[in-house]
């Protein structure tokens, strides 16, 4: 179904890509020149709460402090009142985080998120998608500091999500238009299987709502010009990536959402556009009200499920 009223909130910042909200209904999120913001819900008033020094992406509570996805500064963390960031990790498994993007926190604290690519930061994520390079990659990180790969060969690893009983991390691809499924318990675990495959188009992040299902972001509709570049030998491809962005294939203002049970049953999908909005690549869902990050515009958006 269309989105139904959908509530603009200018932010003071580009890309607020991800949002994460309080108990307050205060709405956290980072932008693209490194500050990490704290919206009131009527937008009223920002604080600046620090500054990453990078790209901060994914968002996520982690006890009293703000668990941050930083594309190139790496796994950090940030006091939720504000404050100096502190470097969890900036590489794993004897590599260096290339696109550090999003994450998911379990009950015991152990972090799992993604390394999108292992040749392409942020700058060139479109390249990426071109390249189809599948070396996106699933990390873990537990209470102790010990990190380990879990997944990879991910075509663009990008959002992550745990279900409420944790028997699986999800796994947005946004170069394959699915969302992956890693067990972690059971008779599964250690395979890898999908929640939701051949979406219509490229998901970003996703998230476990307070109503339990997985939310998932579908950032743009499929590209045609995106998926005909792709099949293009490798020297015609690499000629496409040294195009100017304007002329490389770039995403449309169709949007959507939509969420899912724990096996991947379709409960609700908002699909449209939104004034004022789009490549909505954010999501959170709170007390039946969505809220929206975006790649692109300088605000965030709140709806009703």
């Amino acid at each position: 179904m269309a989105f139904g009223e959908v509530t603009v909130i200018p932010v003071n910042g580009h890309g607020p890509e991800d949002v994460v909200v309080d108990d307050q209904g205060r709405i956290y999120t980072g932008v693209d020149d490194g500050r990490i913001l704290r919206v009131t819900p009527d937008g009223k008033r920002i604080d600046v709460l620090g500054d990453t020094g990078g790209r901060p992406l994914g968002l996520e509570f982690y006890g009293e402090d703000l668990l941050i996805c930083d594309a190139k500064a790496g796994l950090l963390t940030m006091p939720l009142a504000g404050g100096p960031v502190t470097t969890l990790a900036t590489s794993a498994v004897g590599l260096d985080f290339v696109f550090c993007n999003n994450a998911a926190v379990a009950a015991d604290g152990t972090v799992y998120f993604t390394d999108s690519s292992r040749r392409f930061g942020i700058e060139k994520w479109r390249d990426d998608l071109i390249e189809q390079t599948g070396g996106g990659r699933l990390l873990r990180r537990t209470p102790d500091g010990k990190i380990e790969q879990l997944a990879d060969g991910f075509q663009f690893a990008n959002g992550v999500a745990l279900p409420p009983d944790e028997s699986y991390v999800a796994v947005a691809e946004t170069g394959a238009y699915r969302v992956a499924r890693v067990w972690l318990t059971g008779d599964k675990a250690g395979t890898r299987d999908y929640l939701v495959d051949d979406l219509w188009g490229y998901p970003d992040n996703i998230s476990t709502g307070s109503d339990g299902l997985i939310w998932i972001t579908v950032a743009s509709p499929k590209v045609p010009a995106l998926s005909l570049v792709q099949k293009l030998p490798a020297p015609l491809r690499a000629g496409v990536r040294a195009l100017p962005t304007a002329l490389q294939p770039a995403p449309a203002r169709e949007c959507g959402v939509r969420g899912v049970t724990p096996d991947g049953k379709l409960v609700h999908e908002l699909r449209g556009e939104i004034d004022g909005f789009h490549v909505l690549v954010g999501v959170r869902e709170r007390a039946g009200t969505l809220y929206f990050g975006s790649l692109e515009d300088n605000a965030i958006a709140v709806t009703s499920v």
